[in-house]
Parts: C-alpha cells; sequence; structure tokens
C-alpha cells in the first residue's frame, strides 16, 4: 500500500510525477571501496526534477565520524538551496546497495518533517520497469522550511552503553552475520570486529524482496522476532556508520512499531574505543 510518510510505489510516482508540490531526492551514497561516485551517476541520469542529496556533505563536520546528523541550522540552509521546504511532499530514492535513501528519510524525521517517503525499488525499479530519466539539473527556487528537531530518534555512545548493559532498549544491528559475529575484518580500518554486547543481528537484506521492493510489514514484524526482538519494547538501531541501522528503523515504523531510535554514531565510534567491551560469536 501506498503511504507519503513512509513508502510509495513507481506507479504512485509516475501518477504524481507532475505535481506541483512534489520534490524528488536522489540520495545515493555508496562504501568508499566500491569506488562508484553517487554525484556523477545521478548527473548521468536521474527521475525527472530529482535533487541530489550529498549524505556527506550534509552532516555534522564537528565530528570527526562519518556523515553524522547534520545540525537543524545546516539541514534548513541546504534544503531551502535544493528547493525543498514546508507545504511539499518528499520522495526519496537511491541506487546503492546499502539502501541509503533510507538514511535520508530518517534524517528529515529527524528534523520533524513527516511527509516524505522512500520509493519503494528505488532506481532499480524504476529504470527496469522504462520510466523517464533525464541528466539535466532541476531548476531550484529558495523555499521556506521549518524544522523540529526529534531528539528521541536518535541515541549517542552513552545512551547505547546503558542499553547494552541493562538491556533496555534493545539494539538490534543492522550489519551482515559475518561482521556481528567478527568473523569478517571491518571495512574501515582501526575498528575491532564484533558487537555491541547485548545486541541482536537482523541483517538489512533481509528486509527486501528479490526485485528490491520491501516485504509486508507482517513479514517485518516476523523478521524482527526470528532476530529475538521483542517488539512490545523500546528499540536501538545500529549498523557500520548509521546508514543501514536506517533501514531497520524504516522498517520499524512501517510494521506501526514508533518507539525506536537509532545510534548515530554505530560501529564505527564503538569499535573505535577500547574501554568499550564488544562481544564476539552470534547473539
Amino acid at each position: 500500500m501506498d503511504d507519503p510518510k513512509t513508502l510509495v510505489s513507481t506507479d504512485w510516482l509516475a501518477a504524481h510525477l507532475s505535481d506541483p508540490d512534489l520534490r524528488i531526492i536522489d540520495a545515493s551514497w555508496h562504501m568508499p571501496a566500491t569506488g562508484r561516485d553517487a554525484r556523477a551517476e545521478y548527473d548521468a541520469g536521474h527521475i525527472p526534477a530529482a535533487r541530489f542529496f550529498d549524505i556527506d556533505a550534509i552532516s555534522d563536520k564537528r565530528s570527526a565520524l562519518p556523515h553524522m546528523a547534520p545540525p537543524p541550522e545546516m539541514f534548513i540552509s541546504r534544503l531551502r538551496a535544493m528547493g525543498v521546504g514546508d507545504g511539499h511532499q518528499v520522495v526519496i530514492y537511491d541506487n546503492s546497495d546499502v539502501r541509503s535513501a533510507f538514511r535520508v528519510w530518517w534524517t528529515f524525521r529527524l528534523m520533524g518533517k513527516t511527509d516524505v517517503a522512500v520509493l519503494d525499488g528505488g532506481l532499480p525499479k524504476w529504470r527496469a520497469e522504462g520510466r523517464p530519466l533525464e541528466d539535466m539539473p532541476p531548476v531550484m527556487r529558495d523555499r521556506h522550511i521549518t524544522v523540529q528537531r526529534q531528539a528521541g530518534l536518535v541515541r549517542d555512545v552513552t545512551q547505547v552503553a546503558a542499553a547494552s548493559k541493562l538491556g533496555d532498549p534493545q539494539i538490534v544491528d543492522a550489519r551482515s552475520p559475518e561482521r556481528f559475529r567478527g568473523d569478517q575484518p571491518e571495512p574501515r580500518a582501526g575498528l575491532r570486529a564484533g558487537h555491541i554486547p547485548g545486541s541482536r543481528n537482523l541483517p538489512f537484506g533481509r528486509l527486501f524482496n528479490a526485485d528490491g521492493t520491501m516485504i509486508a510489514p507482517d513479514a517485518i514484524r516476523a523478521a524482527f522476532a526470528e532476530a529475538g526482538i521483542d517488539l512490545s519494547k523500546p528499540v536501538i538501531t545500529t549498523c557500520g556508520s548509521g546508514v543501514t541501522a536506517a533501514v531497520l528503523s524504516f522498517a520499524l515504523e512501517r510494521a506501526g512499531h514508533r518507539d525506536h531510535s537509532l545510534y548515530d554514531g554505530s560501529w564505527t565510534e564503538w569499535g573505535s574505543f577500547a574501554d568499550l567491551n564488544i562481544a564476539t560469536g552470534d547473539a
């Protein structure tokens, strides 16, 4: 089912493509090791009128950690310049293996913006269906935007350490089983291998169908239950650097579980501190 506050289909977007208050955002982001250039790919071809959201550029430059959530004033400045503001319905898509559109959806939600959805199946599905693309940048006119940061949607290392010790809230990790167990080295140099003690593992890829669309809400709930997560209790999501954790946060929202937050520093932060305990093996 199409829901302009969470997930919309390619059919829905195609039917609304000419709506004057629709704003489309390409939120593609790639791990450095892939060698892919998200901006160059956007320039070569994107959904008509889409703006490009640079996850690394629109982030907290005061932090040494990668792409931490931007301060509200930066978000306001960058979105105004992109012509995205109050009264707009936003649809976000990506062409990324790590489903980066969900990170930008979460960022909008963090800023109190709720009229925002992810395109189900992203650019690969849109392209496979032969739908239109263009290589021209859109005309962007400054648009006023107001934000109200939702502090409850994000957690810092101190809060996560307390949750790890007490078992409340529950912590769920979106990384691969190999990285979660500590069997595979981390892609970022200098990080220990393993997971936050007490956390559970739900690799984000398990939440998608073969065509890249998200599984149904009932299947989402079943996947979290299989991972050992009780959806009657609060949940903190985590991953490598806060990108795929947003897939889990989005899935929780889609499944009707509202009491969730995201550990923005994720394993890039936790795995770098020698005084923080780590666990290896299965949960």
